[in-house]
């Protein structure tokens, strides 16, 4: 449940759903810059999964006047989730069903640094764009990204819900395209920031565009390309792997089947940009590692590898600029993951619960679920921002390497 702080510090207050204790020293600090800008609207917003980022802490949200802040996006644009729920049961899914899945899933998706041998076809058109934007200079090498699931806490999931339905989850972004496009305005307004003497510090890491600007309109345009790429990412990824379950049989040619299938298709980002009117003003929304969770909106929320996720359903609380958490949030940095967890131990934990899985080396630890916050927890802090419509318990899993 929503909880504020006030501090001298702020110039406006910071609603969190989450105890202040458990906001690592860094995070707090970014949430008091966020707070202190000129520009910031009403309040900052904070979900229960939240951590330390660049600039602003992934599980914030930030409401501005009149100016957009690439680095309050930052640099995986579009970035989110999308699942499907198939009419296979649990009970077609043997463990060497389940291997043979994931094994030919790898063979046809690419992961981490790794990119399409060809050109797939599959890119959304550029719409209106100058020939000298990133996005077009970016565009023939975006079309071998298209279809791969990059690295760090991306990832794929078989999944199964309590009525034994077997589900298939994605989480994966605009891939180099993105962060192409987030480092080239975040460069340009940190010059501009420069020039104009601006009164945001930038040690901060907050350079900001003002919305007027041809440089904001620039960005607003590549940032929205850049969030349907990933959607677009996202939907080959999960047409190939349905592919895989059709040349295994599981369909058994039931074509409507495989129809209502497809049309169960969930998406939702949490890295974005967007005009929105709240408290009777219209504002730029900046979500960074928080989803939309307006009334009725359908939403996922993830947990950490070898965790429940959950389908959800947006309350439309205003206080949260309508929205909740993307998933459980880390409770521990990459290097302390290796340095702090144990990789028998997490290897255990996920063979004990019967989950096919990708864990081998102490550099896998980045990604065990030890080194995430418990997602149950994460539930309870935002009960008050999302209802759970499904609860999903993992199968098989592939990460981002």
């Amino acid at each position: 449940m929503k909880r504020v702080t006030k501090t001298e510090e702020m110039r406006i207050p910071v609603f969190h759903w989450l105890d202040r204790l458990n906001i690592e020293a860094n995070a707090f600090e970014q949430i008091t810059n966020l707070s202190n800008l000129p520009f910031a609207f009403h309040h900052v917003a904070v979900m229960p999964d939240c951590h330390s980022g660049y600039g602003m802490p992934i599980g914030g949200v930030l409401a501005t006047k009149n100016v957009v802040i690439p680095n309050a996006v930052g640099v995986d644009i579009g970035c989110g989730m999308c699942a499907i729920k198939t009419v296979i049961k649990i009970e077609q899914l043997d463990i060497d069903t389940l291997k043979k899945i994931m094994g030919r899933i790898r063979e046809i998706i690419p992961v981490g640094f790794e990119h399409q041998k060809e050109k797939q076809g599959h890119m959304p058109m550029p719409v209106d764009l100058d020939s000298n934007s990133i996005v077009m200079k970016e565009f023939l090498n975006a079309d071998k990204q298209i279809g791969t699931l990059g690295g760090g806490n991306h990832f794929i999931e078989i999944q199964k819900d309590k009525e034994n339905n077997v589900w298939i989850m994605i989480h994966s972004g605009s891939r180099n395209l993105g962060k192409k496009v987030a480092d080239y305005y975040n460069k340009l307004a940190i010059a501009l920031n420069e020039k104009w003497f601006s009164q945001v510090p930038k040690k901060w890491e907050l350079a900001f565009l003002p919305i007027e600007t041809e440089e904001a309109r620039d960005y607003m345009t590549e940032m929205q390309y850049c969030v349907e790429f990933a959607l677009a990412n996202r939907k080959l990824m999960i047409e190939r792997i349905i592919q895989v379950f059709v040349n295994l049989g599981l369909f058994n040619n039931d074509f409507n089947g495989l129809q209502n299938t497809r049309d169960s298709f969930i998406n939702i980002a949490h890295n974005y940009a967007t005009w929105e009117n709240h408290f009777n003003e219209n504002v730029i929304i900046h979500r960074k590692g928080a989803t939309l969770a307006r009334r009725g909106t359908t939403g996922i929320i993830p947990g950490s590898q070898g965790s429940k996720s959950y389908i959800v359903r947006g309350l439309g609380n205003p206080d949260s600029f309508m929205s909740c958490s993307h998933g459980a949030g880390r409770k521990m940095g990459r290097n302390q993951a290796i340095k702090t967890l144990n990789l028998k131990e997490e290897i255990d934990k996920m063979n004990k619960l019967g989950i096919v899985h990708g864990l081998r080396t102490e550099n896998d630890l980045q990604e065990a679920s030890g080194a995430y916050k418990d997602i149950d927890e994460v539930m309870s802090n935002q009960s008050d921002l999302v209802e759970i419509l499904v609860e999903l318990q993992p199968l098989a899993v592939i990460k981002g390497e």
